[in-house]
């Protein structure tokens, strides 16, 4: 569909969205890292009209801001800007304008949180403690003990606060060192972010990813959080706590109300919010009729939750669908989460018997059948793996406190060169093993890379799939099923999660599954660890 943003203002319900990693989907400039270029030249792949592309209709961008890359991008310097390793503001733009000439839409990842420790704004905050500019981050004293203002724990592991010897008090981060946190209970700061949006929305951005939202708002006397009863010693050190008052908190939802607004004034723009917690609490999310919320919030229940993966089970699939289906509003669309940039890549985490590959097939059909506007992570449509990337090629600073994500995070595998068609240098990260590529999938009927074009086109022309109405959940040995329908048509999604095959008793036409059986069937025969969609007769 020709781009338009005022004709289409829902777009983002039907979608299937793309996350780039830009540092590591195209190098046009042969440094070794992803650019804005190599993503253009890389389009007609994710995109030409034709089923012979993937078929996607929009991308996620994780951040492409100026920064000094201590969190590659996620500590921001400039909200207004395009780091030089990815090209400049002309490039954006000719990405931009390419995009659109495709029917693509473009989600920049907005990290409201906190900036860089390098960001004009801190340097200026922590200049003075009567600069203009103080109470834009959090600056506290120690306490009558010489303990830290509270115990709040960063999520990269030790204490949420830094001393600072210019003016010798200490500024919250809740992430690195280098991350502060911005004090969104103060005006100034709303506005100044909320005008980063606009600058962006002028330009012809689509929408954003909204890094860790929840915590934008934190309680107003920075309480102690609870200790954690669950935690024991091992566990990740910023899970000590309960994060009661610094994430989730009753006034983050009326900040995200105006956020709404501000995307409300450019028609047709969205986005999504990377927030944790119960269904309730991500339903909230939506806010109400009266009061809209998030377009989209991420669920990551399939994923897992409090450092656990969530294992691959039909029980498992049922509860967490009709869990969110309750919680949300009548006018919500659920958004669930397979994977991403911090999350052990899909196959990586359910092969442990082996079988991963087979269970990436059905994942495929799972993700794309649910109602829900899937994301898909890049590389997942080719079965790419976590990497193991020895220790002195590490980039991650996350990597000396938990698994680190450079393994999830290696370059995009395009073809069987040295360079996997990702770069004529030498890569940024280690690149996975040969034979696992684009261009090897390409010509394959039977490949990961054909099932997820089918999945994906069949599911742009079948209103059931992108926009009908879901129920019928059962899991029944072993077996997760739903119907969704639209308009009389019902399709039934059938996902085997155990190694042996299932029969399920229903008439139809499979429209697409994991195995070679296709057309009319009077009974659904599932693989072990099969899939199909079925237009029920």
């Amino acid at each position: 569909m020709p781009y338009d943003p005022e004709s289409d203002p829902e777009w983002w319900r039907r979608a299937v969205i793309y996350q780039i990693y830009p540092r590591s989907f195209r190098d046009a400039n042969g440094d070794g890292i992803g650019d804005l270029e190599g993503v253009i030249s890389r389009l007609d792949y994710l995109n030409d009209g034709t089923e012979n592309s993937l078929g996607i209709d929009a991308i996620w961008f994780s951040p492409t801001f100026p920064s000094p890359m201590k969190d590659f991008g996620y500590d921001v310097s400039d909200y207004c800007g395009v780091h030089p390793d990815f090209g400049d503001m002309a490039a954006m733009d000719r990405l931009i304008a390419e995009c659109h000439k495709r029917g693509i839409r473009v989600l920049l990842d907005w990290v409201p949180n906190h900036s860089s420790d390098q960001h004009p704004w801190f340097i200026e905050s922590r200049s003075s403690r009567t600069s203009a500019k103080r109470d834009w981050y959090f600056w506290r004293d120690f306490g009558e003990d010489g303990a830290a203002p509270n115990n709040w724990r960063s999520i990269f592991g030790g204490p949420a606060w830094q001393f600072d010897d210019a003016t010798a008090q200490n500024y919250l981060h809740s992430f690195l060192i280098e991350q502060p946190d911005l004090n969104w209970r103060n005006p100034d700061v709303v506005a100044a972010m909320h005008d980063t949006l606009r600058f962006w929305m002028s330009r012809g951005v689509d929408g954003f990813r909204v890094d860790v939202l929840g915590m934008i708002v934190k309680h107003p006397d920075l309480l102690d959080n609870p200790p954690n009863p669950d935690w024991k010693h091992g566990d990740r050190d910023a899970n000590r706590v309960l994060r009661t008052n610094c994430q989730n908190l009753p006034e983050v939802y009326d900040a995200v109300a105006e956020i709404r607004k501000v995307l409300d004034e450019y028609p047709g723009r969205m986005a999504v919010g990377e927030v944790f917690g119960r269904p309730d609490q991500l339903a909230r999310y939506y806010g109400t009729a009266s009061q809209p919320g998030l377009h989209l919030a991420f669920n990551f229940h399939f994923i897992g939750q409090d450092g656990e993966y969530a294992p691959w089970d039909a029980d498992l699939m049922l509860k967490i669908v009709a869990g969110y289906e309750a919680a949300l509003p009548a006018y919500a669309q659920p958004c669930y989460a397979f994977g991403n940039h911090d999350r052990i890549r899909f196959i990586s985490r359910h092969h442990g018997d082996g079988m991963g590959h087979l269970r990436a097939r059905a994942a495929a059909l799972l993700l794309l059948g649910l109602r829900s506007t899937p994301f898909l992570y890049y590389g997942e449509e080719i079965g790419m793996e976590d990497v193991d990337v020895p220790e002195e090629q590490m980039q991650d600073p996350a990597r000396f406190l938990w698994e680190g994500r450079d393994p999830e995070r290696t370059p995009m595998q395009w073809d069987e060169t040295t360079g996997r068609g990702f770069t004529t240098g030498h890569p940024w990260l280690p690149f996975g093993a040969a034979g696992l590529s684009v261009a090897a999938q390409s010509g394959d009927a039977a490949s990961l890379l054909a099932l997820y074009r089918r999945a994906i086109w069949t599911r742009k022309r079948t209103p059931a799939l992108h926009s009908g109405s879901m129920g019928d959940y059962a899991a029944v040995d072993g077996v997760f099923s739903f119907v969704r329908e639209s308009e009389g048509e019902r399709i039934m999604v059938a996902v085997n999660t155990v190694p042996e095959s299932r029969t399920l008793s229903v008439a139809g036409d499979v429209l697409v599954a994991t195995g070679p059986r296709l057309g009319p069937v009077d009974e659904v025969e599932l693989e072990p660890l099969g899939a199909a969609w079925v237009r029920l007769r």
